[in-house]
């Protein structure tokens, strides 16, 4: 079965608007498992947009409540503030994303090519802390191989230009860069995990035409859902697709 692992930084963006302290992403994070799911991701940026430092360290602590569960944290490992969170907080898996200060929200993956040299220490050193590594990536069959030989565990396929074609068109080619793109990490010994714009509409689909993945990361759309049927139910539903 597919984990499905919530992303909890949409709760704090809303916090972050008021100086009260709700909603919480800890309080989030444990109904979401409550509810079921297979752990908690966060994605703290340099500017503490959303979150904060605090609720990582809180929320690493709380998994320590749910000994099953696992612990992502995303972030740019050219930043020094992602190596310290992890050290500090031992994940069970870090998610390397190149995203810059400038961009709203994650919209690409790694250039293995250019950025490798750069990141192969840094794998080898969240490693050391022991870790999980997963490297963002667009759908391109050719940079899995450049993964594993830097070291990586796993792959996360962004899905924002299959969330794109599901809602518009045409679908097909699209559908075979992830296809194609997973088949390639299993073949090389590695994991593949999903995210960026996946929803309990689009989901299924991926799930079915991309068996491999190991992991969704779910996060805006989850919590959009959850405004209508409430956050643990909206887990419950999540989860009831993935075991389709």
């Amino acid at each position: 079965m597919t984990k499905l692992s919530v992303n909890v930084n949409k709760i704090a963006t809303l916090r972050n608007t008021r100086d009260i302290g709700i909603p919480s992403p800890l309080r989030a994070a444990k109904l979401c498992l409550l509810a079921g799911a297979h752990g908690i991701t966060v994605h703290p940026r340099p500017d503490q947009r959303h979150i904060r430092p605090s609720d990582v360290t809180e929320i690493a602590e709380l998994l320590r409540e749910f000994p099953h569960a696992e612990f992502n944290i995303e972030g740019n490992p050219f930043f020094d503030e992602f190596v310290r969170h992890c050290e500090q907080t031992r994940p069970t898996q870090c998610t390397l994303v190149p995203d810059s200060l400038e961009q709203s929200t994650s919209d690409h993956g790694w250039n293995l090519v250019a950025d490798g040299d750069r990141l192969r220490p840094l794998i080898a050193e969240l490693k050391s802390f022991g870790c999980r590594v997963s490297l963002f990536l667009d759908p391109h069959p050719k940079q899995v191989p450049l993964a594993r030989e830097l070291g990586a565990d796993r792959v996360e396929l962004y899905t924002a230009p299959f969330a794109e074609a599901f809602e518009h068109g045409p679908l097909g080619e699209v559908l075979e860069g992830y296809r194609l793109t997973a088949e390639a990490a299993a073949k090389h010994g590695l994991g593949v995990n999903a995210g960026h714009d996946l929803s309990l509409d689009n989901l299924p689909l991926l799930i079915r035409q991309v068996p491999q993945v190991a992991e969704v990361s779910i996060g805006h759309a989850l919590v959009a859902e959850a405004l209508e049927y409430g956050l643990p139910e909206t887990v419950r539903r999540y989860l009831r697709v993935l075991e389709r």
